[in-house]
């Protein structure tokens, strides 16, 4: 314990002579975790990875180091890789030697994914990185910039240290700035969000591209650009305009957005994470719905898409639209998801376009107009919502059970629509000609969303209505089993 009371001393001389100082990080700093003060952190314990500033910073991190006061973001009390990156950075061998025999991991790091070797490199400590690599630190660590030791020896000019670790086998990564990286921290976006803060595991892919991952405990649905499509700039496009769509979007009936990475590779959007599923899983489950419900589902779709057509100060259009892009909340409100994904051109004041035609279509409830790829406006938000609606009072999809690629085309090319199969007493008439308008051939027919959540307003309060009239005249048995 030697060694770990003379960091302690050497640290408290630093903070004295005013070489370095501890602050409390800001709780909304966008790169600092907001992590939860309890009885364990009143106690001094340390919750997570700490920052360490104290030495040269990584040769990739977009913020500069400040040119004349270094700091330190550490607790009270020094953890034991604090400790160990402060030996590293004073080229302190032999405090380095003790803190590993006494166990500290050789390649344990702080919030940034610094290692002792990545500080030793980037102060030129040659002993020190000599005695790391004899035990066996990852010479090819990466910290949360993709920065390695090598990379930052040679970034500050230790060319002994570059050289001894590339003849160790240190590889020099390409670089993998993002086309979204700015070169002024005070332009990094408020939402910008610090990697290492999601907890991915294995098997939790929903879709390609799409996982869920753990965010300071809670669940989140994180959308990864693939390497793929980093290198495309239709692919970084779109990933911008989802971006911008999801920022501004703020309402009780849409998911919500949480953050973003965007100064880091992989790009990633991060959503709130609802795990009661899908509305198309629901309704593989339960079938037909009952009229009031599938009404106030539909209110909450409508709802939504209504805010996203009225944003200012230009509507938002889903474009894909369908129950796989609407889930449910713990209260069983719906909410829609997926908006902003597919990238769009604006032919005029009100027409757009796909940015890239859709070769194959696998979902039923496509307008006739993306359907063909020409220009269309929100009303094929409105077509979607139709078919949807008819599949909740109908409890199947459109011509189930033909494929969704043979559906869509005899929707879109065809002309054709489903039969409504249910007794007409099942559902409102009105329920039926608001259907038959949403799916019309001409987009000018079709209600805009403002017109049918006063439809569906209507048709609410007489099912509720109707449903109490017949809960106070069931029979008592009837009435057990209803609950």
């Amino acid at each position: 314990m030697a060694a770990a009371a003379k960091l302690t001393r050497n640290l408290s001389r630093q903070l004295s002579s005013g070489a370095a100082r501890i602050w409390r990080q800001l709780s909304l700093e966008p790169h600092t975790p907001r992590r939860g003060v309890g009885a364990a952190a009143a106690a001094g314990a340390v919750a997570g990875p700490t920052r360490f500033g104290i030495a040269r910073q990584s040769s990739l991190d977009p913020t500069p180091a400040a040119a004349d006061v270094a700091m330190l973001a550490v607790p009270d009390n020094l953890d034991a890789t604090m400790r160990l990156l402060f030996a590293a950075c004073q080229g302190d061998v032999g405090g380095v030697e003790e803190l590993l025999r006494e166990g500290v991991d050789v390649d344990s790091i702080d919030l940034d994914g610094r290692t002792a070797l990545h500080i030793a490199s980037c102060e030129g400590q040659g002993e020190v990185v000599r005695l790391l690599l004899a035990w066996k630190a990852n010479i090819n660590a990466r910290d949360r910039w993709g920065s390695t030791p090598a990379l930052d020896a040679k970034h500050y000019g230790h060319f002994e240290v570059y050289n001894l670790l590339r003849a160790r086998g240190a590889i020099l990564p390409k670089s993998k700035k993002t086309p979204m990286v700015v070169s002024n921290p005070k332009e990094v976006p408020e939402y910008e969000l610090n990697p290492l803060e999601l907890e991915f595991r294995r098997g939790e892919e929903v879709t390609k591209g799409y996982y869920i991952a753990k965010w300071y405990g809670s669940k989140v649905f994180v959308k990864i650009l693939d390497k793929e499509s980093f290198s495309d700039c239709d692919s970084i496009d779109s990933f911008k305009h989802e971006l911008t769509l999801l920022e501004k979007a703020r309402h009780p009936n849409l998911v919500q957005f949480v953050g973003a990475v965007t100064q880091n590779v992989p790009l990633m959007i991060v959503s709130e994470y609802h795990q009661n599923g899908d509305l198309a899983s629901y309704l593989e489950t339960k079938g037909r719905l009952q009229s009031y419900k599938a009404i106030r589902f539909a209110l909450d779709i409508a709802r939504g898409l209504n805010y996203l057509h009225e944003c200012k100060p230009e509507p938002i259009i889903h474009g894909d639209l369908s129950p796989k892009n609407i889930v449910r909340d713990d209260e069983g409100t719906l909410k829609v998801a997926g908006f902003g994904s597919f990238g769009l051109i604006k032919v005029s004041e009100d027409k757009l376009r796909m940015a890239r035609p859709v070769s194959k279509f696998d979902s039923v409830y496509v307008a006739p107009e993306i359907y063909r790829n020409e220009t269309f406006d929100r009303s094929v938000d409105t077509f979607a919502f139709g078919l949807i609606l008819y599949e909740m009072i109908e409890g199947t999809p459109a011509f189930h059970p033909k494929p969704p690629e043979e559906a869509a085309k005899m929707i879109c090319l065809e002309g054709l629509r489903p039969l409504f199969k249910n007794k007409p007493k099942s559902y409102p008439e009105d329920v039926k000609e608001l259907i038959q308008e949403c799916w019309d051939t001409t987009p000018s027919v079709r209600p805009t969303f403002s017109d049918i959540i006063e439809r569906l307003n209507k048709i609410y309060a007489s099912c509720s209505k109707q449903t109490r009239w017949r809960d106070n005249f069931k029979l008592p048995w009837k009435q057990a089993a209803h609950r």
